[in-house]
């Protein structure tokens, strides 16, 4: 005779094995709703065009959120409410580079997020162009009172971060004065792109770090162009001398009051059950944020407000989030998480879109080997889209606390192609994004959240 664990495991294998057509004639009617029309592409549209970037302490971010919380109720969302969160406070000022020697030109740049500020004159100086950590390191002295330029290629996002995320730590180490980074881009345009370096601290070396007593002197930072980059590089290739003017006028406030957004489609049976997707509502201070991440909210939000519209309310809750400040801290996630301290062991599973709403090909999953077996058995209700790949993967920044709890979480996998092309670039722009692809991702994220919210049995958690 079965003991009690193997009759539910035979029993969760059992049911979920019927998930296609148990569930089909459900997810074809969210599919065909979602890739109807462009409704969610023009609410992106809407959205970023209205109010433009939304870097977070900003007044943009602020009432945006304002706004999509309105939105929300007015499609007849539950529960709708922004829930607190303290949020990084860093403003960019004025700022501006050039080369000074051989010739003189404008150099088009982005400060990183929370970089210091030069003196009130700038720094001139001496560069010094570098290829990794080590060649940096081979320098010696010869980088002390210099900038250092990290000429890296670009190659896997996570491998070229590095350099913008720790690259001013490395050189103020030896002495230089202020780092510049070739932008971390797959391809450009003369386009800078920003994001977050981490100074190290006494307190903590993790990420968006502002202690008051560091552990390494603080130098400012910013990106350059991928052409920039290179042409000084040939530069110093051909021995000569290389001068450049860096002023940055960036400051770092207190932390500042901000809100995660959420809205739910509450459960029939278990309303306590509950089901997260989202991304991401704020952004960087350049372009309008309609790639990273306003596409990835929108596509959620739409997910759950088709459920309602369709009349398909699955036993489970289903709760849209649009995480704050996921870009110069991840606060918002924390702050999610610590809010829902208390029921964190009934959340099912979170999805997260943060990689661009571009063509879905499936979902990459963070959690154990039983929970991936049962998402792929709900993968094939998405093949007339294309989207029913489930791969392994890495957990997406705003679900990743939830995951260091044991939530099953995963993220939607779209064709990258371009994304790095755009990211935290003042082209980030809703033109970039194809209306079809972007309902498509709706669909993804609706026919995932809606059966794991339905289907009997829950996926297990990681031990």
């Amino acid at each position: 005779m079965l003991g009690t664990a193997a009759l539910l495991t035979s029993f969760a294998s059992t049911a979920t094995a019927q998930t296609p057509e148990t569930y089909r004639a459900a997810t074809d009617r969210l599919i065909e709703a979602a890739t109807k029309d462009s409704a969610a592409w023009n609410r992106i549209a809407e959205l970023t065009d209205t109010f433009g970037s939304r870097i977070a302490g900003s007044e943009a971010l602020e009432r945006a959120i304002d706004w999509t919380l309105q939105r929300m109720r007015a499609d007849g969302l539950e529960n709708v409410r922004g829930e607190p969160a303290m949020v990084n406070h860093w403003v960019r000022g004025t700022e501006s580079a050039e080369l000074i020697t051989p010739r003189r030109k404008p150099l088009a740049m982005l400060g990183l997020g929370l970089s210091v500020a030069t003196p009130p004159g700038g720094i001139t100086a001496p560069v010094v162009v570098v290829t990794s950590f080590e060649d940096l390191a081979r320098r010696g002295d010869a980088v002390k009172g210099k900038i250092v330029l990290f000429d890296v290629p670009f190659t896997q996002y996570e491998a070229t971060r590095v350099y913008r995320s720790t690259g001013a730590n490395a050189a103020a180490k030896q002495g230089a004065v202020a780092m510049l980074l070739r932008s971390v881009a797959s391809f450009s345009i003369n386009s800078p792109h920003t994001g977050t370096l981490s100074y190290e601290s006494r307190l903590s070396r993790g990420r968006g770090t502002s202690s008051s007593e560091p552990a390494v002197r603080r130098i400012p930072a910013a990106a350059i162009t991928v052409e920039d980059a290179q042409l000084l590089h040939r530069m110093q290739d051909r021995g000569q001398p290389i001068t450049v003017k860096l002023v940055m006028n960036a400051r770092t406030l207190p932390l500042a009051p901000s809100r995660n957004v959420v809205a739910e489609l509450r459960g029939r049976e278990k309303p306590d059950e509950v089901v997260v997707i989202g991304g991401h509502i704020d952004s960087w201070d350049v372009g309008q944020g309609a790639m990273d991440d306003a596409g990835g909210v929108v596509a959620a939000w739409e997910a759950v407000r088709l459920m309602k519209a369709l009349g398909l309310r699955p036993r489970r809750t289903v709760r849209v989030v649009g995480w704050t400040d996921e870009e110069s801290s991840g606060r918002g996630g924390l702050a999610y998480r610590d809010a829902h301290a208390a029921d964190i062991d009934r959340h099912v599973f979170a999805l997260e879109s943060d990689n661009g709403v571009f063509r879905p090909y499936g979902i990459a999953v963070a959690a154990s080997d039983s929970a991936i077996a049962m998402l792929k058995r709900i993968a094939p209700l998405l093949a007339r889209i294309g989207a029913d790949s489930v791969s392994r993967g890495e957990s997406e920044a705003d679900v990743e606390p939830l995951m260091n709890v044991g939530v099953p979480v995963a993220g939607l996998h779209v064709d990258g192609t371009r994304y790095f092309w755009y990211h935290h670039t003042n082209a980030d722009t809703p033109d970039k994004l194809d209306p079809a692809d972007v309902a498509r991702c709706v669909a993804t994220m609706a026919v995932y959240a809606y059966v794991v919210a339905e289907m009997p049995e829950v996926l297990p958690r990681a031990r």
